[in-house]
């Protein structure tokens, strides 16, 4: 398998009770592996078929553009866009620090 590059992260919004991240998946890229320690709802920007990558094995996740999806703390995985086409989700993290 050809190395993955890294998918781009970028932060919008950073507050003390929410952290909004969007995340661009151009083909053959990745999160890295990661835990997730709160929980997060995606919103996908633009839809396909990204690969998860947990304690499970690796397998197709397909989300579509604009149905969200909720996910509790403690998921630990890795996303990867192995197709060729471009893949892109908001993510919306309820935190619980101390403002």
């Amino acid at each position: 398998m050809t190395a993955r590059t890294p998918a781009q992260a970028t932060v919008q919004v950073d507050e003390p009770t929410l952290r909004v991240t969007r995340f661009d998946f151009p083909p053959g890229s990745e999160t890295g592996w990661h835990r997730h320690g709160a929980a997060y709802v995606v919103v996908p920007l633009q839809g396909g078929t990204l690969t998860v990558e947990d304690a499970q094995g690796s397998r197709g996740y397909p989300i579509e553009t604009g149905r969200s999806y909720a996910r509790p703390a403690g998921v630990e995985h890795n996303i990867a866009n192995d197709t060729d086409a471009a893949i892109s989700f908001v993510e919306i993290e309820m935190l619980d620090r101390q403002g």
